[in-house]
């Protein structure tokens, strides 16, 4: 995939105080997309719509577009 993450999520959401314990607490990301999040994987732009709210981020701010091999 040609999207990947420029930051790490889970520490922009840590320094933002959104601890893991936290955001499962009050249910603000569900489970498999914090696990998604901890693996480098693409998550729903829903949960990137609640990362951004959450840490008053743009997308472009947590994710690049890099081109594959291919695509050069």
């Amino acid at each position: 995939m040609a999207l990947r993450y420029k930051v790490d999520v889970i520490q922009l959401l840590k320094d933002s105080g959104y601890s893991t314990y936290t955001i499962r607490k009050e249910k603000l990301i569900i489970e498999n997309m914090l696990q998604k999040l901890r693996n480098n994987q693409m998550v729903s732009w829903a949960t990137l719509d609640t990362i951004c709210r959450l840490t008053h981020s743009q997308p472009g701010d947590i994710l690049e577009y890099v081109p594959d091999e291919d695509e050069k």
